[in-house]
């Protein structure tokens, strides 16, 4: 038969790695545990019992054209709600142009690519779980610089005629808008005058006469830059 091996005594525990119940920082600290457990499981079933909320709003974003806008919104909602993002009551589908982000938990993002003065409206998001809905909504507000898209063209015209020359423009701001003939401001009357729409503006010569003819040039200037065109006028 062999000898059974005395029993061991279970060895010292290092110095520093012992815990004593009765301190008054051990006891502190565990109290602490439990109410920050306490406080997680609360949480946590008022979030999983309560409807969707937001909890920091989105703000109105500023795109600058040929740019990227995002749109920030952080809400509270589980389980995983459904996300829907329009524009001016206009659903928009994640793809190139709009996407969809996802970046926390409780953080969700629109970005808006490639922007351009079509994308200026009011954009909202709507939140929807089984326990019900919110929303919000901010605007992209757009910065595209003065432009002349298309200049007016060069006019051959007879003595006592009305001579009329339109350039379309585009910018956001809306830009100032001026006319010059041969480098000199035009000095409207009720025979040469100019009009400003949205998208374009048109100088108008009536009851030409020769010395209408000359160079033209229409111009457009805002915050963010300036362009020009120009065009040539005879009357014979």
């Amino acid at each position: 038969m062999s000898k059974v091996a005395p029993a061991k005594k279970p060895a010292a525990p290092p110095p520093g790695c012992t815990l004593d119940i009765n301190d008054p920082q051990v006891q502190s600290a565990a109290i602490r545990i439990q109410a920050s457990y306490r406080g997680h499981r609360s949480r946590k079933e008022l979030r999983e019992k309560g409807p969707p909320r937001v909890l920091e709003p989105l703000k109105d974003v500023v795109l600058i054209e040929g740019s990227a806008a995002k749109l920030t919104c952080r809400i509270s909602a589980f389980p995983d709600p459904f996300i829907r993002w329009s524009k001016d009551g206009k659903e928009l589908r994640d793809g190139p142009k709009y996407r969809y982000v996802f970046e926390d938990p409780d953080v969700v993002a629109l970005v808006v690519r490639d922007g351009e003065l079509a994308d200026l409206g009011q954009y909202s998001i709507n939140v929807t779980n089984p326990f019900g809905q919110c929303s919000d909504s901010a605007r992209i507000l757009v910065e595209v610089p003065a432009k002349v898209q298309k200049g007016p063209g060069n006019t051959k015209a007879r003595k006592g005629t009305t001579v009329t020359l339109t350039a379309e423009i585009m910018g956001e701001p809306p830009p100032d808008v001026g006319w010059t003939k041969d480098g000199e401001d035009i000095e409207e009357d009720d025979r040469v005058f100019f009009e400003i729409g949205t998208t374009t503006t048109t100088l108008t010569i009536r009851r030409a006469t020769p010395q209408d003819s000359g160079k033209y040039e229409v111009y457009v200037e805002n915050s963010l830059g300036m362009d020009q065109s120009f065009a040539r006028v005879d009357v014979a």
